[in-house]
């Protein structure tokens, strides 16, 4: 069976790689404002998981084409700060005021998940779940962040920050499931591909792969 993740997310593929999968890649390109746009007062929770089931829709249709049975993964992931949901901002400038309201504070990082299964070249059981994990930021200098938002990489993540790269220098701890902050929940991912009838065990790589 194979694994397909539908995100050009590297950090994501990263994480499935380290945790024994060797997962296909096939990126939705959906529009997320515009999935967003179409909700009426969804909760935080509600949002990410219609983000990442419209994923999921997006490349179902490649993976039909492609894989008589496969798991599609699909993930979405928003900080929530101050009441406001935030994904990627689109600007460095954007990015110095989301680290403004962030130091020194709580977020929570919310991810949602959706699991479709594909047997016999047919959709036959979906699944959906959503993570949040809270996330405490340190009270970086103003020169500390100038430096980091220099970089590029919070311009590319959910939040403007990474757990696992640059941004992990200003997080000052979690309460929840790490992997759920880097873009994908391994513990909710297990739980959901249960609910379709997979075992990641199943998935997993053999020591000679």
């Amino acid at each position: 069976m194979h694994f397909v993740l539908a995100s050009q997310s590297p950090a994501r593929l990263a994480v499935l790689r380290a945790a024994g999968l060797d997962p296909s890649v096939v990126v939705s390109g959906v529009d997320e404002d515009a999935v967003a746009a179409a909700l009426t007062d969804p909760s935080p929770a509600e949002l990410v998981k219609a983000l990442a089931a419209a994923k999921a829709e997006a490349v179902l249709g490649t993976v039909l084409g492609t894989h008589a049975d496969a798991v599609v993964v699909a993930c979405d992931s928003m900080l929530s700060i101050g009441g406001e949901m935030v994904g990627k901002p689109a600007t460095p400038e954007i990015a110095k005021q989301r680290w403004a309201a962030m130091k020194g504070r709580s977020g929570e990082l919310l991810t949602g998940h959706t699991v479709v299964r594909v047997d016999g070249g047919q959709r036959t059981k979906e699944a959906s779940g959503a993570q949040t994990t809270t996330v405490r930021f340190s009270d970086a200098s103003d020169a500390e962040l100038d430096a980091y938002i220099a970089t590029g990489e919070p311009l590319q993540v959910a939040g403007a920050f990474t757990l696992d790269g640059l941004g992990g220098w200003f997080v000052e701890g979690i309460d929840g499931d790490p992997s759920s902050v880097i873009g994908i929940s391994l513990p909710l991912t297990r739980r959901l591909l249960a609910e379709v009838g997979v075992s990641v065990v199943d998935l997993w790589r053999s020591p000679t792969s």
